[in-house]
């Protein structure tokens, strides 16, 4: 681990975080997601959310609740946090691309739309992984349909009930985890026979209610043919940002970022931070990518 990601990590414990849970204010690598971007035409339309390869998530062997917690209902975990293995931090390095992610989180004080957010998106053709909770979706059914709609942007898994990814019940800012192997299931599954359901083809990507999982249940992730992505730069501090802190976090991730902020959170600092960031990175060489447009699922 290096000393900058240590850094970023250590922010991040003392509950940058939290704001993901709900303030107390109530592919294949060659595909290209968008043309020029800034001020090119919007991309050719496909299918939000699904997999080029024939050998994706969608044809893989159902696993069922019961043969999680058969294979996984006595292990222990070794870690806790945003590292474990198979998780994905950062895109390749040798490429001056980032990945925008941002998450819905709904629930208590997470229902918001961030419009002035997506909008700036799509004005400037810039693509986005959205990763968006069960909760939020049945909160904005008209929102999310358009979002699944729209080729710059891949939907992705962000749970059932917004928990901590635990096979003990661990908690993270306060907000407890699921308690058992079965329970990693449901909170995976759930939004994912959801996802699936409305966008024709299952989510290739999961991030957990503030990003904290343990081995285990990064395990059980794989196996159900997603894999968990955590962050290499967060950029608006769990929806906590002011605009300026944002634009300074987010303009200045290197090539190969995977940055994390939020779009359910229209009062924050998000919208005009990304704003006057993603014209600096633009202007620097970089160009934004889908999760998939970067990454073998």
């Amino acid at each position: 681990m290096t000393a900058g990601r240590r850094a970023v990590l250590g922010v991040l414990a003392g509950g940058l975080l939290a704001g993901c849970a709900g303030q107390k204010k109530d592919t294949d690598t060659s595909a290209a997601s968008s043309g020029p971007q800034g001020t090119g035409p919007a991309p050719a339309p496909q299918a939000s959310g699904a997999t080029p390869s024939t050998t994706s998530a969608a044809t893989r062997p159902t696993v069922t609740r019961a043969q999680v917690v058969a294979r996984y209902g006595h292990s222990v975990p070794h870690t806790w946090g945003f590292d474990a293995p198979g998780v994905v931090h950062s895109l390749p390095a040798t490429k001056k691309e980032i990945a925008l992610t941002f998450d819905a989180c709904g629930g208590p004080g997470g229902n918001g739309f961030d419009r002035e957010l997506i909008d700036f998106l799509r004005t400037r053709h810039v693509p986005a992984t959205l990763f968006i909770n069960s909760r939020w979706i049945d909160a904005n059914p008209a929102e999310f349909h358009r979002l699944a709609a729209e080729p710059q942007f891949e939907i992705a898994n962000h749970g059932t009930r917004h928990r901590p990814l635990s096979v003990t019940g661990r908690s993270a800012y306060g907000i407890p985890g699921t308690r058992s192997a079965g329970e990693v299931y449901d909170e995976i599954a759930g939004n994912r026979a959801k996802l699936t359901r409305l966008l024709g083809a299952p989510p290739r990507w999961f991030r957990s209610g503030t990003a904290y999982c343990d081995d285990v249940a990064a395990r059980i992730v794989q196996d159900l043919g997603e894999r968990f992505v955590s962050f290499s730069v967060n950029g608006d501090g769990g929806a906590t940002f002011t605009h300026g802190q944002v634009h300074e976090t987010v303009a200045a991730a290197p090539g190969g970022s995977i940055v994390i902020c939020h779009m359910n959170h229209p009062e924050g600092g998000t919208a005009q931070g990304i704003a006057s960031a993603v014209p600096h990175l633009l202007a620097t060489g970089h160009r934004f990518v889908r999760l998939s447009d970067a990454l073998h699922a």
